[in-house]
């Protein structure tokens, strides 16, 4: 008989990515294992409730003013050293309010779908301060030390070389289980092209790209003067998504609507409906946040990745041009010359997509749900680090 369970689930609001795949889990928990209760929690805003805002808001300014000066950091501190012991030693949450959390909502389990949160809960496992089984969605198809604390019971991650490299960072094998990154159900599904393509008034028969630059928008405005210049030998047409970005919105609706634009553009804004965008299109110009590519390979839409930013993102970059299943540009000459290649040879275009069904992988949130139980299931039988041993 199946206990009835209570599933924690610790994100935080640095990038939709964090909290998409929580979502993910909680759906996978509805549908599979309706009996448990789930909570989600927001690390940042529970830890720090009068400053996690400005803080959001500092490290999206630093990330996009400052590219370099972040990826530097991010690869200095990849694998445990100095510097990076250094930074897991700068304890930024109050532990008397993780501590009032974990009493408040009494969880069989824990999970982070963010680094800060997995830290807390290693170091409150070593402080003797928590005794909960915690497990770690890392939500990039990459590593970095930030992510792995040694009281973590187990690492659900989203592909094989993933795995290898938890291997090298000394993490146990029993520990790791490949499952996908974790989407949402809307993503796994199948869908008639032609009737989206109807229902949103567009062409059903016209190539189709969609520009998504994450819930922010990033890309939008290098966008709009490559749409003014390049060319096609068919028609083609744009959706562009600019997120909550409603400035970047409205600006777009002003310079791309009128008479002399080459292309048939629609504009949108934040909308709940990107699966069927998605499932419309025959390519996807995007940021490479793991939650947006993977949505985009569980159905097989080729990418362009435009412009990654140093870090996880060039991480993620990597791994779809060598699966095959996206190419990359660094500028906007890049991404008009890529445009014109993918369109003009439609066979790059199947290699692409032929590709990203090979990778996909639909069911992530269910595998991690059940690798997060049965972590639990393990209980004393899972690896250990003695608390003196830990340098979380």
């Amino acid at each position: 008989m199946q206990t009835k369970g209570k599933l924690l689930i610790l994100t935080g609001a640095l990038g939709d990515g964090h909290n998409k795949a929580a979502q993910a889990i909680v759906e996978a928990a509805r549908h599979h294992r309706p009996e448990m209760e789930v909570k989600v929690v927001d690390f940042l805003e529970w830890t720090h409730p009068y400053m996690h805002v400005v803080g959001k808001y500092c490290f999206m300014q630093w990330v996009k003013s400052l590219p370099s000066v972040y990826g530097f950091l991010y690869r200095k501190t990849r694998d445990d050293n100095t510097l990076s012991g250094w930074f897991k030693r700068m304890r930024t949450f109050s532990a008397d309010r993780m501590v009032e959390l974990l009493k408040e909502v009494q969880p069989t389990e824990v999970v982070s779908t963010f680094p800060g949160a997995a830290a807390a809960m290693s170091y409150l496992k070593m402080k003797g301060l928590a005794d909960v089984t915690t497990a770690t969605v890392i939500t990039d198809f990459t590593d970095h030390s930030y992510w792995i604390h040694p009281l973590t019971d187990r690492y659900i991650v989203g592909a094989e070389h993933v795995k290898q490299a938890l291997l090298r960072h000394r993490v146990s094998g029993d520990r790791i289980v490949v499952t996908g990154i974790p989407i949402r159900l809307p993503f796994t599904q199948s869908y008639d092209r032609a009737a989206l393509r109807e229902k949103f008034g567009l062409n059903r028969l016209m190539p189709t790209v969609l520009v998504m630059g994450g819930g922010h928008g990033l890309i939008g405005k290098q966008f709009a003067s490559i749409l003014r210049e390049i060319r096609f030998p068919c028609p083609v047409q744009f959706i562009i998504v600019c997120g909550r970005n409603d400035k970047l919105r409205q600006r777009l609706e002003e310079e791309l609507s009128t008479a002399d634009m080459p292309h048939r553009v629609m504009i949108t804004g934040f909308v709940d409906y990107v699966h069927e965008l998605m499932a419309l299109s025959d390519l996807i110009v995007t940021k490479p946040g793991g939650l947006t590519v993977s949505e985009a390979l569980a159905l097989e839409l080729p990418m362009l990745l435009y412009k990654p930013i140093p870090g996880q993102e060039q991480d993620n970059a990597r791994y779809l041009i060598r699966i095959g299943a996206a190419v990359e540009a660094h500028s906007a000459a890049e991404l008009t010359m890529q445009l014109q290649d993918i369109i003009e040879n439609r066979s790059v275009l199947f290699r692409m997509k032929q590709n990203a069904k090979s990778a996909r992988c639909k069911e992530g949130a269910a595998q991690a749900l059940t690798a997060i139980l049965e972590a639990k299931a393990c209980g004393d039988m899972m690896w250990r680090v003695p608390a003196v041993a830990a340098n979380a």
